[in-house]
Formats: C-alpha cells, sequence, structure tokens
C-alpha cells in the first residue's frame, strides 16, 4: 500500500467534499460540516491549504492548516485539522499526513503545530496522543451537543 502526499489541487475538491461529509458528525465536530457548491469549498479551502493522501488514485485523507491569527507575532504557529475516510483509518495515513507537515514545517520556520478536538472523539485524541501532542487546555462544557456539554481540547506538538 503505497500512500502518496502532496498540496491540494482544485481536481481533489469533490473527494475532500465526500470526507468531509463522511466524516464530520456531531462526534467529530461541533457543527455538521455541509459544502453547498465547489465555489464555496475553494473560497475556505484554496489549492494548496491541505495535504492530501492519494491511495489507488483516490483522495483518502487530508491535513489542512492555516495560521490561527494574522498577527506576525503569532506565525511560527500552525492550526491544523485532519480527516482520512473511516474506510481508511487505522492504516497510517493519518500520521504519513502528520509527519509530512512536520518537514514542511520545519523548513518553513514553524515552531508549534496546535489543533481542537472534541472531548467526545476520543479515537482523535488517543491518535493525537500517540503522534505526540499534548493538552494544552479545556474549555470546559465549551458546546452543548444533542443535548451533553462537550469540552473542547487544546493540543500542541511542538515542531523539534
Amino acid at each position: 500500500m503505497t500512500i502518496k502526499i502532496r498540496f491540494s489541487k482544485e481536481s481533489d475538491f469533490e473527494q475532500l467534499i465526500d470526507i468531509d461529509h463522511k466524516v464530520w458528525n456531531m462526534k467529530t465536530t461541533p457543527t455538521i460540516i455541509k459544502w453547498d457548491s465547489l465555489n464555496e469549498f475553494s473560497e475556505k479551502n484554496p489549492e494548496g491549504s491541505q495535504l492530501v493522501a492519494i491511495l489507488e488514485e483516490r483522495v483518502v485523507g487530508y491535513l489542512g492548516f492555516h495560521y490561527p491569527t494574522p498577527l506576525k507575532t503569532n506565525q511560527h504557529v500552525l492550526e491544523i485539522d485532519i480527516a482520512v475516510d473511516q474506510h481508511y483509518q487505522g492504516k497510517g495515513i493519518g500520521s504519513k499526513l502528520l509527519d509530512e507537515l512536520m518537514k514542511m514545517a520545519k523548513d518553513k520556520n514553524i515552531h508549534k503545530l496546535a489543533l481542537r478536538v472534541l472531548s467526545s472523539n476520543e479515537g482523535a485524541i488517543d491518535f493525537y496522543k500517540k503522534c505526540g501532542f499534548i493538552e494544552q487546555g479545556r474549555l470546559v462544557k465549551e458546546f452543548l451537543i444533542d443535548g451533553e456539554f462537550v469540552d473542547d481540547l487544546l493540543m500542541y506538538k511542538l515542531v523539534e
């Protein structure tokens, strides 16, 4: 199984939308992600704003990244989000995407990766911890999802 990692292209957008619609639900995000058009998706996720994992000519996962704020004093941090099609989870795709981002981050003088994850998303939390992410904060009862309060965990990993 050879997984190729590269920057996103416009021709990937339909498959990326499909992954978003499959992966993001009320256990994984505080609101359902629903893209109504390719234009809407491309405005929020322009070409090159994501690393994509390709397996057998198909996009099976992605890692999005952006600066958390427009401040120059915060440009050493990238905030990330990862999604892997459920049929391909547990096959090392998320780890490969993170490894590639770590290489890129070193080259671009990025010193910290940050993310947010719902406390109800135990599988993702376990994955991030295995990849070296550490909890740096918790927004207690940040979301009310299906009648239950859910914490929002803030996690980070230093780029070394």
